[in-house]
């Protein structure tokens, strides 16, 4: 059934506007009238029985031709899926079927774009397909674990179970990205202010100041001359350098996502101090975490873990799982390739020994993902204390360095006055 983006008057004569299923404008008119609202206009439609290489429909409402294949929405984050999948498997579990929940769902959710993308998944699983296969056409919304999951839990018959697992697994990830964004605000703000006021003290206040000394031809200090030549240079040659560090930021941006320079970056970024352990804790709670709940939804081994090689961003750890994956299609075990890596922490080969020897292997990485879970938090906040005063200390350092240029020649002038 295809959904309509509609604009109308509600009882109070307050403008309204949503996405509501009909099977047509006129039906969609009669179904808004119910609601005690007016319908004055319908902006678009997404046709849920609309495939890969068909046109979106046009048609018309009165006097007022509406194109449909101009449909906006917001884009759909962690949070949007986390909160759609608990609710899903609320549903689920208290035995609402599969078409009335995801009915239930096209009506609830609040982003157009993710109330499209149900409508269309509500309309295949409809048509017969299954709940796996329909999100699968959406993949890059969802992604492949998702999807996978998803699968894992139909096959097995406990849709419900698994989707509560992907929620928590889910909202656990939005928790993880939202405190690391949150360390990372305070720092470039207090960069950017910084900056800015570097930048107005060496072209506006440093040449006022710096023209006396020219005036009285003293002998100035190496670090007056400094400060000097780098506001001349900021003025004369800004629109070179706002280009150059512009181009230099999209150059390495480019550079380090690349096949020759992603592989570099991310292992120098493993031997950073301070941020490295921090990656690299991050990584091995994100791959444990992982693997554990796909495993826990009864994904198998080898397809868990190249969901778990894609998910890792850094290519270093995700190089290594994919050895271990090679390594257990030949019989041998996990435990092992991490140990020979050298880049997974000791104590993650040791619980992954023993849980394959256990037949516990998904407790094993709880317990891991739990523990460095806890360790990335505590060293997020020890890097919030960090880099709060080491920010404050290297902009008190380049205002003094500005200062005491300045100062110097002062104080000298004044001395040979006397």
């Amino acid at each position: 059934m295809p959904v309509f983006e509609y604009r109308g008057l509600s009882a109070a004569g307050k403008n309204v506007e949503g996405l509501k299923e009909a099977e047509s404008p006129k039906t969609l008119r009669a179904v808004l009238r119910k609601d005690g609202i007016f319908l004055t206009d319908v902006v678009g439609q997404s046709e849920g029985s609309v495939r890969p290489g068909t046109k979106a429909k046009a048609t018309s409402l009165g006097n007022t031709e509406v194109n449909f294949s101009k449909l906006g929405g917001g884009g759909v984050n962690t949070d949007d899926i986390a909160v759609m999948t608990r609710q899903l498997a609320t549903l689920l579990k208290a035995g609402v079927s599969l078409v009335e929940a995801l009915s239930a769902m096209v009506d609830q959710v609040e982003k157009e774009k993710l109330k499209r993308i149900l409508s269309d998944v509500k309309q295949r699983v409809n048509e017969g397909s299954s709940l796996g296969d329909a999100l699968n056409t959406h993949v890059k919304v969802f992604g492949p674990l998702f999807v996978n999951m998803i699968r894992a839990g139909e096959s097995s018959g406990a849709l419900d179970s698994v989707l509560l697992r992907l929620a928590e697994f889910t909202e656990g990830q939005a928790r993880l990205k939202q405190k690391i964004v949150g360390t990372m605000i305070y720092p470039a703000i207090m960069l950017v202010i910084g900056g800015g006021v570097l930048i107005m003290l060496m072209t506006v206040v440093v040449p006022k100041v710096t023209k006396i000394f020219d005036d009285m031809k003293v002998n100035l200090p190496w670090t007056t001359k400094l400060l000097i030549a780098s506001s001349n240079f900021l003025q004369n040659y800004w629109f070179l350098v706002v280009p150059a560090v512009i181009a230099g930021a999209i150059g390495f941006y480019k550079w380090s996502g690349s096949e020759t320079g992603k592989p570099i970056w991310d292992k120098a970024v493993l031997k950073i101090p301070v941020f490295g352990p921090l990656v690299r804790h991050l990584s091995v709670a994100r791959f444990t975490r992982t693997l554990a709940t796909l495993l826990k939804s009864g994904v198998p081994l080898l397809t868990a873990l190249d969901i778990v090689k894609n998910v890792i961003t850094n290519s270093t750890m995700s190089a290594v799982i994919d050895t271990a994956r090679d390594a257990i299609r030949e019989g041998e075990s996990i435990a092992a390739p991490l140990k020979k890596s050298g880049e997974f922490p000791p104590l993650v080969y040791h619980m992954v020994g023993i849980g394959e020897r256990s037949g516990q292997l998904e407790d094993m990485l709880l317990n891991v993902a739990e523990s460095y879970e806890s360790s990335v938090n505590v060293r997020i906040g020890a890097l919030t204390a960090l880099l709060e005063p080491m920010m404050i200390v290297l902009m008190g350092a380049v205002i003094a360095f500005v200062a005491f240029s300045i100062l110097m020649p002062i104080l000298q002038m004044n001395s040979m006055v006397r």
